[in-house]
């Protein structure tokens, strides 16, 4: 008896240190995810250095829990703001880096469609294939969010609407896997998505007055 105490609380001792751990890789990570979408809301491109290595964070917490989708999205993040760094200061067609635009509402209702099929197959396999928790919310979050981060990287305004709704789901699912910090995070990103819409859109409005002004 005495030693079954003594494993138990061994085992109680190691889960709680790894808890203490993960808090504080998780600590680090959202400080990392704030700094970055609040840069981005400034369209300054020091935010894709630290959605780098706010992403290989995560890519390690949410392997840990289960969310695959959310891990292998972290990967894709990462890759994506190497690519965000170089379309911001290299992109255009001067290669003097993007600048915002527009999209009209029937190229995003397409780009929904496409994203959803494929969420739905990803979904299916995930369910299916795997051990993930909430596959098909799991990978709609992930689909999408995939697909925003690249109108992230081609700053196109709307990105902020699909982040949005992103954002809501992701608080269900990070707070039901534990991951409490992570789901305050994403109560703030919904609130920060909104107003790096209005910012962008200001931005948008200056830009196509400098043009006129120049053309004029």
């Amino acid at each position: 008896m005495t030693d079954f105490w003594l494993l138990l609380n061994g085992t109680v001792d190691s889960a709680f240190g790894e808890i203490a751990i993960m808090t504080l890789w998780e600590i680090v990570a959202v400080i990392l995810a704030i700094a970055y979408l609040w840069l981005a809301m400034k369209a300054s491109i020091w935010c894709w250095p630290a959605a780098l290595f706010s992403t290989a964070i995560y890519t390690v917490l949410f392997w840990n829990v289960a969310l695959l989708m959310e891990s292998l999205l972290n990967v894709y993040y990462m890759v994506m703001a190497i690519y965000g760094f170089w379309m911001w200061t290299r992109g255009g067609k001067q290669h003097h880096g993007v600048e915002i635009i527009s999209w009209s509402w029937q190229r995003h209702l397409l780009l929904c469609v496409v994203t959803a099929v494929i969420a739905l197959a990803v979904g299916y396999f995930m369910a299916n294939h795997t051990h993930a928790s909430f596959p098909y919310l799991d990978a709609a979050t992930s689909c999408f969010a995939v697909m925003t981060t690249y109108l992230v990287a081609k700053k196109v305004l709307e990105n902020w609407f699909y982040w949005v709704v992103i954002d809501l789901i992701s608080i269900y699912l990070y707070f039901s896997k534990g991951l409490f910090l992570t789901s305050i995070l994403f109560v703030f990103y919904v609130g920060m998505a909104v107003a790096g819409y209005f910012l962008w859109r200001s931005h948008m409005e200056q830009q196509q007055d400098n043009q006129i002004a120049i053309q004029d």
